[in-house]
């Protein structure tokens, strides 16, 4: 039953689970306590049978290749799939874009020091038939990999739990409108009408039954103003439900990207809070690398059959900016498979010169 089960679930005493551990301590006694993943290598870090739980992920890692947290993949397959529930570049899988790393907290997910590298998840992932974790090395330079992965073995099966979901994306540049070299920054960035999220940015299209539980979106602003505000924001957010897919309006309609991350006023303040926060913010006249994350842990986006979450890139998507995001969801299985793009192509850009920071 769903109220066996809770996350923070440490005050009763249970003799039917069983906590474990799956690490890269060194087995022979020295403190060489890492893997070493070549260019091209994977490793299963975590292959157990049986109904469980993961609780506890924490990850660093070190490369002289400095796309390293892009380009070393994560996957996770629960009860025997093929196909992964969970596949994402391991710097965004724990909640920051554009292959950075940067000293944060939310519940479920930490980048602690030092510089952001001690990657923490507390997401709980239950499985029934089993559980496996891969990484791999598919560019550049050998990765450093320490882990542990904290899990409870279980007598019984809560075959009723959802299953962890996430997926990455990106679009790189989006695709906005065509600007006349005349054209005011405040005519850019206000005009214009949208009354369909054909044209917005995909954070995640899934189906069955589950809940959104929230995402990170990082944009790389690619646009620079001419004499005005260069706010990338004002993209609205758009959540279709169940039979709402594909009609207009949709179930949930927001008021702007920064009103989505529950902030206010196109800030360019690091700010992290157990929920929200915004843990990059690039450079003058909102220039460069920005990453924000929501997360739904007390107001979960539930669907009975199919959901799909949008937002625009600019107000009426008028903006070409470089878009990416990992979301995250539980649901019953089956998924819908979901794949991701080649490593080539998860690259952060280098062809846009950065304005130095005020």
């Amino acid at each position: 039953m769903m109220n066996d089960f809770a996350w923070f679930d440490f005050v009763r005493i249970q003799d039917r689970r069983h906590t474990q551990r799956s690490s890269s301590w060194d087995s022979t006694g020295g403190n060489r306590d890492r893997l070493n993943i070549a260019e091209g290598e994977s490793y299963t870090l975590l292959e157990v049978d049986g109904p469980g739980c993961i609780t506890h992920i924490w990850f660093t890692c070190h490369s002289i290749y400095p796309l390293f947290l892009r380009t070393l993949l994560l996957r996770i397959y629960w009860d025997g799939e093929e196909s992964p529930s969970v596949i994402a570049p391991v710097g965004d899988f724990f909640g920051v874009g554009h292959a950075t790393a940067v000293t944060y907290s939310a519940l479920p997910m930490v980048m602690a020091p030092r510089d952001g590298l001690g990657l923490n998840c507390y997401l709980p992932m239950p499985f029934s038939k089993g559980a496996r974790i891969v990484v791999s090395n598919e560019f550049g330079s050998d990765v450093r990999l320490y882990y542990n992965i904290d899990y409870e073995r279980w007598d019984a099966p809560q075959d009723s739990l959802g299953r962890l979901h996430a997926c990455w994306r990106r679009e790189n540049p989006t695709v906005g409108i065509q600007e006349p070299a005349e054209m005011a920054d405040a005519t850019y960035r206000s005009a214009g009408t949208n009354t369909s999220d054909a044209g917005n940015y995909l954070l995640l299209e899934a189906e069955g039954q589950g809940q959104y539980i929230g995402c990170n979106l990082n944009i790389h602003t690619l646009r620079r103003g001419k004499s005005a505000s260069n706010w990338y924001g004002e993209g609205d957010e758009m959540i279709f439900i169940d039979d709402d897919v594909g009609r207009w309006p949709p179930t949930l309609h927001g008021t702007g990207t920064e009103d989505y991350f529950n902030t206010a006023w196109a800030p360019q303040q690091k700010f992290s809070s157990p929920f929200f926060g915004l843990t990059l913010t690039g450079g003058a006249d909102w220039s460069g690398f920005y990453s924000w994350y929501r997360w739904h842990l007390l107001d979960p986006v539930r669907f009975s059959s199919s959901i799909r979450v949008t937002i625009e890139h600019g107000h009426a998507n008028r903006r070409s900016d470089d878009f990416s995001s990992t979301a995250y969801w539980y649901q019953l299985e089956p998924h819908r498979p979901f794949g991701i793009l080649p490593v080539e192509a998860r690259f952060p850009r280098a062809d846009f010169p950065e304005l130095p920071a005020k």
